[in-house]
């Protein structure tokens, strides 16, 4: 039996107002005036709970939020919230900071943005900026002094400087020539097991007669060179040596009972030593932080200590007391070095920068920015000029303090670089140590590599140049410490 067609409705066309006045004679519109009702009023709650999410859910979207997972993680802990819930991912992670902030509101989300690049912007400045210290009375003195100590130096410097250019550059090339020849045939001429724990530092006598050798054991030895025999053990501290110097003049013009060298440790030590006593014959006290470089000042009066409390300090030994307690480095200050003619100091930090300060008037005069991490290494050229810094970032850069510019980068170690060193007559090439259990020597100029000493086991953890040219010492994690010299 056939369906019946369903029966189609009719469409009216036509005014509104016609239709409406149909309906109101037929009893099916009711258009007398009275209470009116809002439509929310007639919601139910259900609906209302929808809007409210999909508006939460517009909101969320609107919010750009970081795909960092850790600083994810940072702002949920910061408002309140779990930073991590059973199963869930670092995109489900993403969503629940969205709808949170989108709870918190779009207003303060910008507020709190705000309020976040303020904080970041004045951090920046912080370290950026260099702090000054008031210091005591001795301090003007020490300035005068020093300025007095560095201009004959300076003006010497500058009268060899002249001497040398006037050499004919075919007698400069035979002598650089000879000097790379020399440079490439060094090999291993010494090597010894200098404790129990690892070589933290190695340094010669201003005689090159004495190689001074530090410890993680806390003890200090002095071997003869070129044979290594032992000489003197000197004990005083209990933690990690940092670094062993020598004064200026020791082994050379100064007497044996007088203070003759200074060394730092972990704890926040620092010793001064004489060659005849075992013991100190003095504490400089005063450090709250590691201690990792002490660094004689050229005239063997002060000395330089640089502190994890991101400050170095300058100490007139003759007066016994702290003339300036430095401050200019955000993070804890590593490497220190002082400039031939006693003018200029340079510090590295392990915020990635060095700084140049010129003693005489106290002043920050050149920012080293380059390095991507930690500046471990920091060494003036005798030129007087030129800085040469080396880096966990693995790489060497030479800085020039008239141009105030990098000058070179040189892409010296697979690993960090320990260790950097001119040699001390004229500068005319670099060492380097680094945690790749190598040291490498560098021409200079050109920074072409010369030759690479290959020996350690562990990673070299510091590297020396003899005053007379004709050593290089190396310390390593090995335990042992090596010579390197033409056979």
């Amino acid at each position: 039996m056939d369906e019946k067609p369903a029966k189609r409705q009719k469409i009216h066309y036509g005014a509104l107002d016609l239709k409406l006045d149909d309906g109101s004679s037929t009893g099916d519109i009711n258009t007398s005036s009275g209470e009116t009702m809002e439509m929310e009023d007639h919601m139910s709650e259900r609906k209302q709970v929808l809007l409210a999410e999909f508006e939460k859910r517009r909101k969320a979207r609107q919010i750009n939020v970081t795909t960092d997972d850790s600083e994810v993680k940072a702002q949920l802990r910061q408002n309140g919230d779990p930073i991590c819930l059973f199963g869930e991912g670092p995109a489900e992670r993403r969503e629940r900071l969205k709808f949170l902030l989108a709870d918190l509101g779009e207003l303060q989300h910008k507020q709190e943005q705000k309020e976040e690049e303020a904080r970041l912007k004045k951090k920046k400045e912080e370290e950026e900026t260099t702090w000054y210290h008031e210091g005591p009375e001795g301090l003007k003195t020490a300035r005068l002094w020093i300025a007095e100590y560095s201009l004959p130096k300076a003006d010497k410097r500058l009268q060899e400087e002249r001497v040398r250019r006037n050499i004919t550059e075919s007698m400069r090339n035979a002598k650089r020539q000879e000097l790379h020849k020399n440079l490439r045939s060094l090999t291993a001429i010494g090597s010894q097991i200098g404790d129990e724990r690892p070589i933290s530092f190695c340094q010669f006598s201003p005689n090159s007669q004495i190689l001074a050798t530090a410890s993680w054991s806390g003890l200090i030895k002095l071997w003869t060179v070129p044979d290594f025999k032992p000489v003197k053990t000197l004990t005083g501290h209990t933690q990690h040596v940092g670094s062993v110097k020598f004064h200026p003049r020791a082994t050379i013009s100064l007497e044996d009972n007088d203070c003759c060298m200074a060394s730092c440790s972990a704890d926040g030590a620092v010793n001064l030593w004489s060659l005849q006593s075992d013991k100190p014959i003095a504490n400089i006290e005063g450090h709250t932080a590691k201690v990792s470089r002490v660094a004689y000042h050229p005239s063997g009066r002060f000395l330089g200590t640089t502190c994890f409390d991101s400050s170095w300090r300058l100490w007139d030994i003759e007066a016994r007391e702290e003339i300036l307690h430095q401050e200019g480095h955000s993070k804890g200050v590593y490497s220190i070095d002082f400039q031939c003619d006693g003018a200029l100091c340079a510090t590295g930090g392990m915020d990635a920068f060095g700084r140049i300060w010129d003693l005489r008037t106290g002043r920050c005069i050149m920012f080293m920015e380059g390095h991507l991490k930690s500046v471990l290494a920091i060494d003036f050229s005798p030129n007087g000029y030129q800085v040469v810094t080396g880096s966990e970032d693995n790489t060497v850069k030479v800085w020039d303090l008239r141009q105030q510019q990098c000058l070179y980068t040189i892409p010296a170690h697979n690993n960090l670089v320990s260790g950097a060193k001119y040699e001390r007559a004229g500068g005319d090439y670099i060492v380097t140590c680094s945690y790749d259990n190598t040291a490498k020597v560098w021409s200079n100029p050109g920074w072409s590599p010369l030759n690479t000493l290959s020996g350690h086991d562990s990673k070299v953890m510091a590297v020396d140049i003899s005053p007379d040219g004709l050593y290089i010492a190396t310390s390593s994690y090995d335990r042992t410490f090596k010579l390197w010299g033409v056979e």
